[in-house]
């Protein structure tokens, strides 16, 4: 049989709201009564219904992470500073992987929604009008992790995806190359595909260089969609001198089919990756890449959403923090 809140009380000597205000923390108890009570607990085990709990108080202090892939290095680096911060605000984490698959995110963060959540934090990457709509009727308050809603309706936390884009262009124009080439993702992903691919276009066009869609080439973020890029780059008229990449994992195909067709990099063709994950120190050459703060977008996200969760004080619902280029061996540095 589970120890009950009847049992401590009556092991204790005191009124069941007693052990209740023991156990929540209450101040309004008696220093010797609360260690009565403390020690009735431990010598009975007594664990207290987290559910009960939370049907009392109407919160759980329980929080719902949606993560598009729990093998991404990227969304791994980003969920632990969810659950640093979270763990600080003393909230659980319900980690769900919804494989980038829009009707399974719906799903869960109805499944999340009936567990009685205090709140979730999105990641994801397209957000349709289908994600907008059940974000609207959320009881709970939702934010949204490097990723954001075509309106900015939405609270969210990311980088500047545009001009990130745009300034690692800007340093391959510098270098000297006409021809560069960009691997991204689909352009309906308003984070990782079009707004990257709009930063581009920006520094190409400002070059005075004809914008060409044959040297955009869209990928699915990973590394064989990097190796496949590159065959097709390959194959154009003009091959590209330099190429960019969405993400780190993209960038390592592009440069292993390089590599395998006997291209040298950075002496051939000059690579940019995105994220500056731990993949871009492993590769070899080194890979140059825009450093976004993974850790410290999750960090910030729960942060935010532990503000709502509390009704505090919100200054921006549309956080945007800084970013840098990370510069290694697979770019020539003038």
């Amino acid at each position: 049989m589970n120890t009950t809140i009847y049992d401590v009380a009556r092991e204790a000597g005191v009124s069941m709201a007693t052990v209740s205000r023991v156990v929540n923390g209450n101040p309004n108890v008696k220093p010797t009564t609360r260690k009565k009570v403390l020690e009735a607990i431990e010598r009975l085990g007594y664990r207290p219904n987290a559910v009960a709990r939370g049907l009392a108080s109407k919160r759980t202090t329980t929080v719902g992470v949606i993560i598009p892939d729990i093998s991404s290095i990227f969304f791994a680096e980003l969920a632990r500073g969810i659950e640093d911060i979270a763990t600080m605000y003393k909230y659980n984490i319900i980690l769900c992987n919804s494989d980038q698959n829009k009707d399974k995110e719906i799903h869960l963060v109805n499944t999340l929604l009936e567990k009685q959540v205090d709140g979730i934090v999105f990641m994801g990457g397209e957000i349709t009008e289908e994600h907008v709509e059940q974000f609207k009727r959320s009881p709970v308050p939702i934010v949204l992790s490097a990723t954001m809603d075509p309106e900015k309706d939405f609270p969210s936390v990311n980088i500047n995806y545009e001009q990130a884009a745009y300034d690692a262009i800007k340093f391959l124009l510098n270098n000297g190359h006409k021809k560069i080439g960009m691997l991204t993702g689909s352009l309906e992903d308003p984070v990782n595909g079009y707004q990257k691919y709009a930063g581009f276009r920006r520094a190409i066009e400002e070059a005075g260089i004809t914008f060409d869609d044959d040297y955009v080439i869209l990928g699915d973020y990973t590394y064989d969609s990097g190796i496949e890029a590159m065959e097709k780059f390959l194959e154009l008229d003009e091959v590209p001198t330099a190429i960019f990449a969405g993400t780190d994992e993209m960038a390592l195909g592009i440069i292993h089919g390089a590599q395998d067709r006997g291209l040298q990099v950075p002496n051939d063709v000059e690579v940019i990756g995105f994220d500056n994950t731990r993949l871009a120190a492993m590769v070899r050459p080194t890979l140059t890449s825009v450093v976004q703060p993974m850790y410290d977008i999750g960090a910030v996200s729960m942060r935010l959403l532990t503000k709502y969760m509390n009704k505090e004080e919100v200054t921006d619902e549309v956080v945007l923090l800084p970013h840098r280029i990370e510069f290694r061996q697979s770019t020539k540095q003038t």
